[in-house]
């Protein structure tokens, strides 16, 4: 115990010997410090101030504008101060120029300008209602505004005059809000009548969304024939089914029949009646009153009645679904060859071109052929023949998704094609392993049998067949295994005869053709160009140009644009590439790649129910 105390004494000895040395040193630096600090202050209270100027700056913050617009609003109230007198509607309106000035472009222009009011003590401003004058004023005093549906329409109006864009956008914004079946169409035209292009477009597409709905309410009752045409002819109209549209537009015609019943076949030229159930058209269309006693849309009907023998043979606007109906236009792709050539394809698959998706749909049993013929007859697929002169012949009901063999061939053939025709099938042409055939075979649905016509005057195989204003159109296609033609071959059914029109301006072969708005297309060949025909004028002409030469590919019309669908490249491989044509446009897009490469493969367009 006793040496730990004296080794504790000693370390406190060294320590305090060792600083004792510093004190000295560091109270000689604090006060040269304090010495320092001194002579500094004195320097700067000795400065001169004018050159060295000191300021401090005060920010109030947004209560100091409140304040002052408070006060202002008092004064208004008040009568201090004010210099010009509002006169609206009988009623006067004490006010400052300079804060109606900051607030509306309108005043500023006024005010600051020439013009004789802006140095009246009075203005008088027409056909404003005062009580929405006083709601501004004191939104423009005040920053603060109450809108509400029964002065949205107000004080839209009044600002619009003035100018007080923020208000205006503001109104523009709660009336967005406020859109339902009952009032879009009333919003739509007040936006219209203020040049609101944005609120416009709003209640137009909301009106053309919830069609169903609008047209049970009093302000679809109302509208013009004009409005009502624009919207009917809208590609953005959304409607389950076609009967909606046409018991929408009978209610209308029917609200105030005497002065309407004229429009009806205006309006009905907009329905698309091909589109109804036959049973719902033949009890509810063709037995209406006052569609019967209406001459003029005779023809009207008469087209319905067309497209439920004939099916999508007639090819009209009134006959392809709208966008956004539940019935869609897809696209079925059957079989075909691998990329090399070698194997054959046993798939058949669905595509529905709006959601871009594939459906594998049944395939047909045993069938495993190339090079066969495919066309669709009353919303069904059909396809015959195919390598090695297989005159087999299957059906694909789109009801069902079954395939359904049917009568044969009377002759086996491949590199054929199919085509219809007033409500029957024709096999044009082929191939049998020995000689290029100018045997023409017609099929009868009704009675499940084949007929033998008037052969074409050149056998060929390989062609382009399309069905096009009533008559059947060959075009081009091989001759011999070295040779192509350039004839075009025409059938016309009321005769059974053949005629040769105005020659391709290509001899090839491997070609498709498809006929849209009585214009036929012509694809492939190991051709990059797309060509179309004019049979009323009977000439040809080059429409467009693809990114590549194909040939032996899809080729369907849909949704008004032409689909070319797989095909053979320059290098003789089979390709997975898409591509649409848009007529109108003249524009070629390629689309997403097919499931698989394919080529000599079948493609056609069906309508389908979809489900939602």
């Amino acid at each position: 115990m006793m040496v730990l105390g004296i080794a504790v004494r000693y370390f406190n000895n060294v320590l305090f010997s060792c600083l004792l040395p510093c004190f000295p040193m560091r109270m000689h630096r604090m006060m040269k410090e304090e010495s320092s600090f001194r002579t500094s202050s004195l320097e700067n209270a000795t400065r001169d101030p004018s050159k060295e100027k000191l300021h401090m700056k005060l920010c109030s913050g947004s209560c100091h504008a409140e304040q002052i617009l408070q006060t202002l609003n008092s004064y208004r109230q008040s009568g201090i101060f004010t210099d010009v007198v509002l006169l609206i509607d009988g009623q006067e309106f004490p006010c400052h120029r300079a804060t109606l000035s900051a607030n509306s472009t309108y005043f500023r222009a006024m005010f600051g300008g020439n013009l004789k009011e802006g140095h009246q003590d009075i203005i008088n401003i027409q056909k404003i209602s005062a009580s929405t004058m006083s709601l501004l004023l004191d939104y423009m005093y005040g920053g603060n505004i109450i809108i509400q549906e029964d002065n949205v329409e107000g004080i839209l109006e009044l600002s619009d005059l003035l100018q007080i864009s923020k208000l205006r956008d503001a109104c523009v914004t709660f009336l967005e809000g406020q859109l339902h079946p009952c009032n879009c169409l009333g919003i739509m035209k007040f936006a219209d009548s203020f040049s609101i292009a944005s609120l416009t477009e709003k209640s137009k597409r909301f009106m053309l969304e919830c069609f169903v709905e609008v047209s049970c309410h009093e302000e679809f009752l109302e509208m013009g024939v004009k409005e009502l045409v624009e919207y009917l002819s809208d590609e953005q109209l959304v409607v389950p089914k076609e009967e909606v549209v046409f018991e929408a537009v009978m209610r209308w015609v029917r609200h105030d029949a005497p002065a309407r019943k004229g429009a009806l076949k205006d309006l009905l030229e907009h329905v698309r009646l091909p589109l109804l159930d036959p049973t719902y058209f033949l009890e509810k269309v063709e037995m209406d009153g006052l569609i019967q006693d209406s001459k003029e849309c005779i023809p009207l009907l008469h087209e319905a009645r067309k497209y439920y023998i004939l099916g999508n043979e007639v090819s009209s606007l009134r006959s392809r679904p709208r966008r956004f109906m539940e019935l869609a236009e897809v696209i079925i792709v059957i079989g075909g060859c691998d990329k090399k050539g070698l194997l054959k394809l046993p798939f058949t698959d669905l595509y529905h071109p709006k959601s871009r998706q594939w459906t594998a749909l049944s395939s047909v049993p045993g069938y495993t052929k190339s090079e066969f013929a495919a066309c669709t007859l009353k919303n069904d697929v059909y396809i015959s023949g195919g390598h090695i002169s297989s005159n087999d012949v299957w059906v694909l009901s789109s009801q069902l998704n079954v395939w359904i063999k049917v009568a044969c061939l009377q002759k086996g053939r491949w590199r054929h094609k199919m085509a219809t025709l007033q409500g029957k099938i024709y096999a044009v042409g082929g191939f049998d392993g020995f000689y290029r055939l100018s045997s023409v075979e017609c099929y009868d649905t009704f009675s499940n049998s084949w007929s033998t016509l008037a052969p074409l005057p050149q056998a060929v195989s390989s062609a382009a067949v399309v069905s096009c204003l009533n008559k059947l159109y060959v075009m081009g296609g091989a001759v011999d295994d070295t040779a192509n033609t350039d004839k075009v071959q025409c059938y016309d059914p009321e005769d059974n005869k053949w005629t040769l029109l105005s020659p391709t301006p290509f001899y090839q072969r491997c070609i498709s053709a498809v006929c849209l708005d009585n214009i036929i297309y012509v694809v492939g060949g190991l051709l990059s160009k797309i060509f179309s025909y004019d049979p009323r004028k009977d000439s040809w002409r080059e429409v467009a140009t693809l990114p590549g030469p194909l040939e032996s590919c899809g080729l369907t019309v849909c949704g008004g644009k032409i689909y070319i669908l797989g095909g053979r490249d320059e290098n003789g491989e089979g390709t997975d590439k898409a591509f649409t044509f848009d007529p109108v446009t003249g524009m070629v897009e390629q689309q997403p790649p097919l499931q698989r490469c394919t080529s000599y493969h079948g493609c056609v367009t069906i309508l389908q129910r979809m489900n939602r």
